[in-house]
């Protein structure tokens, strides 16, 4: 049994979103970070110096390890931001800032 239906949860119609050219199926409702997790996407960005790959953490908005970059935006967090149908989200290089990392 999945937990949707352990909740005996009805969530809206499903929608898509992108994710680096992949379409990727999200519930209303759902973060942008729930959505990628569903997906099987656990690391949507690299850190600044090592450029290693980074995903969810904490997952409450505290440590910053999810950002990402949202319809052209960089640094929003994952964990927090709500799915919309149609988001085109991209993994993060680094600072998120096109070529102008530090």
């Amino acid at each position: 049994m999945n937990p949707l239906e352990l909740a005996r949860a009805r969530p809206g119609t499903a929608f898509i979103v992108s994710f680096d050219g992949r379409a990727i199926e999200a519930l209303p409702g759902q973060t942008v970070a729930a959505a990628l997790w569903t997906a099987g996407v656990t690391a949507w960005r690299t850190t600044r110096r090592e450029g290693r790959p980074r995903g969810v953490f904490c997952g409450i908005g505290v440590c910053f390890d999810c950002l990402v970059t949202v319809n052209g935006r960089p640094n929003q967090r994952a964990c927090l931001l709500p799915a919309r149908p149609g988001d085109v989200i991209v993994t993060q290089e680094r600072t998120g800032h096109d070529g102008r990392d530090g």
